[in-house]
């Protein structure tokens, strides 16, 4: 099949979805500009704080499109081809992933900013609240940790992109300098932008550029902050607590804003590289219903392995925790929430096609961020010649990096929110303790743990991941219901997703527990799985209840 004729037409799939389910569901919403988003009603300028729609959907954006749109395509496609891929990219963000960031974001807004575990507790009584809370808590300490641990090892040694690449810098240096410089850049241009309010497009055409020197510059100064993985690992997380009680317009604003750029520049190399590129399609379309792995069957693994690029909890959580409080307008969640998810989906098109385009020969040893980096280092070179390629991967590499950076003190944030909210501990004093209890958990187990060992947690997560997108729609569905609204639009994917998801962690829990030599890592992941599936069957029936009519209930 041709490349650019199979991306024209999942583009253009994405843009009609857009345009006519995306607008549907908001008339489904009731979306009304003369109602008070929080933003306003509670503008604090420290969380709420009423941002233009391009700014907030830069930021948005930024902190949900990290390493899981990039890595599950291309692990996905190697076990199963690209076909399947390609069809629930894009037919399941449309109707799945976009619906849930854009339910989750609207319904924050309608219950004044807070986020959904908040709404699950207001919704399904306090026990399943305090409950999803716990859950999505863990959730996210998983989330840092896995992160860090990435980041870290790429400040050491260079992304994978970069492994047996010979280039005249210290590798990770040169991404963990450019990416300290891509923070103070940030915090200026929060700065300059809080108190000198120059118009967005005069700081657009200043500071991003600026953040693309940034890369360059950190070749240079390569040698300056060489550091070891643990070292680096604890100054992530102290630059997370930090930036978890920082108001918003001195950080995940503007690093928002300037890492939407780095997107946006990976999306129009990969447009580059697809439609003047000439590469053809050496994977096969399909490749086979089970790969005779534990984890390797089409159904349930599929779905839950590509994750991000379709559907994801974490959205949820970003849409009620940080964006809900900057919506300006309502009718900005539908180019903010649904919007950006679909902007996702293609950077998970574009993963894909960094795998689809090589032969099994050429994608022996390659882990998925060497995969992708070797693919934009590619598409790259068409825009700035071969003879720049090892600059290209570099970029690659730091444009990946910035990604995975940049979700970081976003769930450090969410962690905080999450405990306040638990604890009904508010102010200053509130904010530090969320952040300790969120991060103190994440520092143990990275200075007891050897580098990557997230890895052994990393099927689990995936799956955990969607069964908090299943369990948010839940929450959703009852307040649509309580507001006699229709439910069919998120019922439909919370059952598809509810099946899916407890039939991969009913997989992992029985190949954990079978393979399981004491109280080790597989037994860990068994218990974990079993736990996940109980919770969810719980809010499962809690929320059935509260759909049923009410005939059915009184009987």
């Amino acid at each position: 099949m041709n490349l650019a004729l199979l991306a024209l037409g999942v583009l253009a799939l994405l843009v009609s979805g857009y345009r006519l389910y995306g607008r549907w569901l908001g008339r489904q919403f009731g979306l009304d500009d003369a109602r008070a988003t929080p933003a306003h009603v509670k503008a604090d300028g420290v969380d709420f704080v009423p941002t233009k729609p391009f700014y907030l959907f830069a930021q948005h954006f930024s902190a949900i499109a990290a390493a899981g749109p990039i890595a599950g395509p291309i692990l996905a496609c190697q076990n199963f081809g690209w076909l399947p891929c390609v069809l629930w990219i894009t037919l399941g963000v449309i109707s799945i992933g976009a619906v849930h960031d854009f339910s989750s974001l609207i319904a924050s807004v309608r219950h004044g900013g807070c986020s959904i575990a908040e709404i699950a507790r207001e919704r399904l009584g306090t026990p399943a609240g305090r409950a999803f809370m716990a859950f999505i808590w863990i959730a996210l300490i998983y989330v840092i940790v896995a992160f860090t641990d990435i980041t870290a090892g790429s400040f050491v040694s260079g992304t994978e992109e970069l492994q047996g690449e010979s280039v005249r810098f210290n590798a990770g240096g040169a991404v963990a300098a450019a990416s300290v410089m891509y923070l103070g850049l940030a915090v200026l241009m929060g700065i300059v932008q809080r108190f000198l309010a120059p118009p967005l497009w005069l700081m657009t055409l200043i500071f991003v550029p600026a953040t693309f020197a940034l890369s360059w510059l950190g070749t240079h100064v390569s040698e300056v902050l060489v550091f070891d993985a643990r070292t680096w690992a604890l100054a992530i997380l102290g630059y997370c607590a930090v930036a978890s009680v920082v108001p918003v317009w001195a950080l995940l604003q503007p690093r928002g804003y300037l890492g939407g750029f780095v997107l946006y520049s990976a999306l129009a190399l990969g447009v580059v590289g697809i439609v003047f590129g000439g590469y053809e399609l050496k994977q096969p379309a399909f490749a086979t219903f089970d790969t005779g792995k534990s984890s390797g069957q089409l159904f349930p693994f599929l779905f839950v392995t590509i994750a991000c690029g379709a559907c994801s909890g974490f959205h949820g959580l970003v849409c009620s925790g940080t964006t809900s409080k900057q919506v300006e307008r309502e009718s900005h969640a539908h180019f903010v929430g649904y919007g950006a998810m679909l902007a996702e989906a293609f950077v998970a098109l574009i993963a894909l096609v960094t795998v689809a385009i090589c032969t099994n020969e050429q994608l022996a040893g390659l882990a998925p961020g060497k995969i992708y980096g070797n693919g934009i280092g590619e598409f790259m070179t068409l825009v700035i010649g071969p003879e720049h390629k090892k600059f290209a991967i570099t970029f690659g590499a730091m444009a990946f990096s910035t990604f995975v950076f940049d979700t970081l003190d976003v769930a450090t944030r969410l962690g905080r929110y999450l405990v306040q909210e638990l604890l009904g501990w508010r102010g200053f004093a509130g904010a530090a303790f969320g952040t300790f209890a969120t991060i103190a958990p994440a520092a143990a187990f990275l200075w007891f743990s050897d580098k990557g060992s997230f890895l052994k947690f990393w099927t689990l997560f995936g799956a955990s991941n969607q069964l908090l997108a299943a369990l948010t729609l839940l929450s959703i569905a009852v307040w649509l219901k309580s507001e006699g609204r229709r439910t069919a639009f998120v019922v439909v994917p919370l059952v598809f997703l509810l099946v899916i998801t407890l039939w991969a962690l009913g997989s992992i829990a029985w190949v954990s527990f079978s393979g399981a030599r004491g109280l080790d890592v597989a037994f860990a992941n068994g218990s974990t799985a079993a736990l996940l599936m109980a919770l969810a069957l719980f809010l499962s029936a809690r929320a059935a209840r509260a759909l049923r009519p009410s005939g059915a209930r009184a009987g």
